[in-house]
């Protein structure tokens, strides 16, 4: 074991004991980065929801009715730990390869778990029976979770869609938040439509949809419009939405910080580095929400669209940049985030499956830092630092202040921030950014700190309470 690596496993075991040494991470002569956290409590954002945080899981997942079962506690208790309450998204690629059916399937289901490293294969028709939906709405029960239902509408029959919805409205009950009609439907244009297809064709078959469903399930809710990256649609959506009268209780759409996986720009430099794209199109759609008068959720997404990419969507830097983008989005008034994730892909929070278990990935630990902010009011601060790559957040929970900093370069941080003591606090922290093992997650008691100076390791993030 070099010394870095020694140094940072050192550090972590410290952590779950006690306060960790300021800059364990740094070499001795290293430089900290000064920052300064200024907090309006005034001033409140936004209230994160309970349920904020959310996982998205292919839609063909449910070809497997053990795999969303009561009977899977192993997955059960991951997913409370991220949460005492959550989103379940349903939908992906895979949704509009997907078919209801009352007849249930002979034989052994066609694999055990799905998801972003295996989606891309899966093409062949996948049946969704009552029996799947019965043992989800036991999983969403044990785990006190909800769902966002995704229905085939880009290569699925409507009478089919209309059927699975009574079914699943039927059984899920007060676990189903909402129907959303396709997935990523700004991409279908040369894939399941004709080259000339753009938004007002979609937004035709949409009501279209929308009338059938309701005709047959009057009390169905329904979010949308579920696309991958083109804003018009929301946009669009929502003016649409306001017009003809229909009746959406929330907009959603996806980000991925890059991609595709594979490509020569796709690296940890990108990940960590700010996204302007992601402020830009994240306000569009607030206010589109806001226009209409419902929330905006963030249905799926994650670091690297296609899987993600090995060795950056599967190591420490894509817990970071969990912590990050959630907090943001949070600030932002975002309902939520589904991270999308299954199976063995690179980016997903929970790998495994049933016969080979289940493990937490390095997104598992960012995700889980951010909980403590459920419930908690966003309050206005400012950040002062010259490296853009540090970030700090604020929040007002209870009688206590929440102050999240994230260190995503190789210096340690000195962070002033308007506390003096800090009752607890979580590290996040692992042996090197690349690290795919070894993340923690570690609470430790609280101390003061000499002249409001908190100090942030680099490569990691820090969560206090005070």
């Amino acid at each position: 074991m070099n010394r870095r690596g020694f140094l940072c496993n050192a550090a972590a075991a410290l952590a779950a004991s006690r306060f960790a040494a300021p800059a364990l991470w740094a070499q001795p002569d290293a430089q900290p980065i000064s920052a300064t956290l200024a907090v309006d409590e005034s001033t409140s954002l936004a209230t994160i929801p309970q349920d904020f945080t959310g996982l998205s899981y292919e839609s063909a997942q449910l070809a497997n009715p053990a795999f969303f079962a009561a009977g899977n506690k192993a997955l059960i208790a991951l997913f409370r730990q991220l949460g005492s309450e959550g989103v379940l998204r349903l939908g992906g690629g895979t949704s509009e390869f997907t078919y209801f059916t009352t007849q249930e399937p002979s034989g052994p289901p066609p694999f055990d778990a799905v998801g972003p490293d295996t989606s891309k294969n899966v093409k062949s028709d996948t049946p969704i029976t009552p029996r799947s939906l019965h043992h989800l709405r036991a999983f969403l029960d044990a785990a006190n979770w909800r769902c966002l239902y995704g229905l085939n509408l880009g290569r699925g029959k409507l009478a089919n869609a209309v059927e699975e919805a009574a079914a699943v409205q039927q059984i899920l009950g007060p676990r189903l938040i909402a129907f959303q009609l396709g997935n990523e439907p700004d991409a279908w244009r040369n894939r399941y439509r004709p080259a000339t297809w753009s938004y007002p064709d979609y937004w035709k078959e949409w009501l279209v949809a929308y009338k059938a469903i309701l005709a047959r399930v009057p009390q169905a809710k329904f979010a949308g419009p579920d696309v991958s990256n083109k804003m018009a649609y929301v946009t669009g959506f929502a003016q649409d939405v306001k017009q003809s009268g229909a009746h959406v209780i929330m907009l959603t759409s996806h980000y991925y910080a890059m991609g595709p996986a594979g490509a020569k720009n796709v690296n940890l430099d990108k990940l960590l580095a700010p996204d302007p794209k992601l402020e830009r199109d994240l306000k569009i759609a607030m206010d589109a929400a806001r226009s209409v008068g419902v929330p905006y959720r963030m249905s799926e997404g994650n670091s690297c669209w296609n899987g993600g990419q090995p060795g950056v969507s599967d190591s420490l830097a894509s817990a970071l940049w969990v912590a990050d983008v959630m907090l943001d989005f949070a600030r932002m008034g975002c309902a939520g985030m589904n991270l999308h994730g299954g199976g063995n892909g690179y980016y997903t929070p929970i790998a495994g499956s049933l016969a080979a278990g289940f493990v937490r990935r390095p997104e598992f630990y960012g995700m889980e830092l951010v909980k403590h902010f459920a419930g908690a009011r966003m309050l206005q601060s400012t950040l002062q630092c010259a490296d853009k790559r540090v970030r700090a957040y604020a929040g007002r929970k209870g009688n206590s202040l929440l102050v999240a900093a994230i260190n995503k370069t190789d210096a340690p941080v000195a962070l002033t921030i308007p506390l003096s003591h800090m009752r607890e606090q979580w590290l996040l922290t692992g042996p090197a950014l690349e690290a795919k093992q070894g993340i923690t997650l570690a609470r430790s008691a609280g101390k003061a700190l000499r002249d409001h100076v908190l100090h942030v390791d680099p490569h990691s993030a820090v969560l206090i309470r005070g």
